[in-house]
């Protein structure tokens, strides 16, 4: 299996989904333990969910799954998150904590995977940043993530339902920023933060260039919002998703449209 699935369109927008993917290679699929093989880290369901939103949108989708290398972590494995809890550029543990594998990656296989997976998920996305950056002027990576609302390991109480991350404002143009607040802020029975817990991943800040015409913007949705449950089997819930969906489709449609006249 080819470690990315990439859609070419010629909207500036560009979605990023690094943790859809569940692919694990068989001989790494043995060295994870019972819990690990339940991969309930996955960001169920997140291509469906944002399928056919945006006409002619870029989509740049990981296949592997992030239990066997991290699409959206720093391949030096320098922390996002320095002094809080999170999983790292080869997860050893789940979101809750515990331990995921039967056989421990080695340092020489974290590194094979980074080449094998890793590296080739970003050559995708730089190239796709930048051949639509060339047909705009410039280009906006919308990164696209799912999690559970309530996971004690990594955050205390309940997470918003939309949960904007820009690294504090830095990876890209204020009014990206600030539109896709608005539109969040007014979708009546939802909730909205901006570089709350999650401020953006390694993706969002390493391609959030503003000055270079790449703007990159995070929005980490809880799962709440279109799963059924937060638990396995991950059924993905067709009257939540409508619901949603307008709300997905009005930022994209207007991000797509707001650095328009201005590059």
């Amino acid at each position: 299996m080819k470690p990315v699935e990439i859609i070419r369109g010629d909207s500036p927008i560009v979605l990023g989904l690094p943790h859809t993917g569940t692919y694990v290679p068989n001989e790494l699929l043995v060295q994870l333990n019972a819990r690990g093989r339940g991969l309930d880290d996955t960001d169920w369901h997140i291509h469906r969910l944002y399928d056919g939103l945006l006409e002619g949108v870029t989509t740049v989708r990981a296949t592997f799954h992030r239990y066997v290398v991290d699409a959206n972590r720093d391949p030096a494995g320098i922390s996002l998150y320095p002094g809080q809890n999170t999983t790292g550029l080869v997860p050893l543990t789940d979101f809750d904590g515990n331990d995921i594998w039967e056989t421990a990656p080695t340092p020489a296989e974290v590194a094979q995977r980074r080449a094998k997976f890793h590296a080739p998920y970003h050559a995708a996305m730089e190239a796709e940043l930048t051949r639509v950056r060339a047909l705009h002027g410039f280009a906006i990576l919308y990164d696209c993530h799912s999690i559970r609302s309530h996971i004690p390991y990594l955050f205390d109480g309940t997470l918003p339902d939309f949960n904007i991350g820009t690294n504090i404002g830095t990876t890209c143009a204020p009014e990206i920023e600030s539109t896709t607040q608005d539109i969040c802020a007014l979708a009546a029975g939802y909730t909205s933060v901006t570089n709350g817990r999650f401020k953006g991943g390694w993706t969002t800040r390493r391609y959030g260039r503003p000055a270079e015409g790449l703007h990159a913007i995070q929005m980490e949705l809880a799962q709440s919002t279109y799963l059924k449950t937060q638990c396995a089997p991950w059924e993905y819930d067709d009257a939540k998703a409508d619901q949603l969906r307008p709300h997905l489709q009005t930022i994209l449609a207007t991000l797509a449209a707001t650095l328009k006249g201005t590059s």
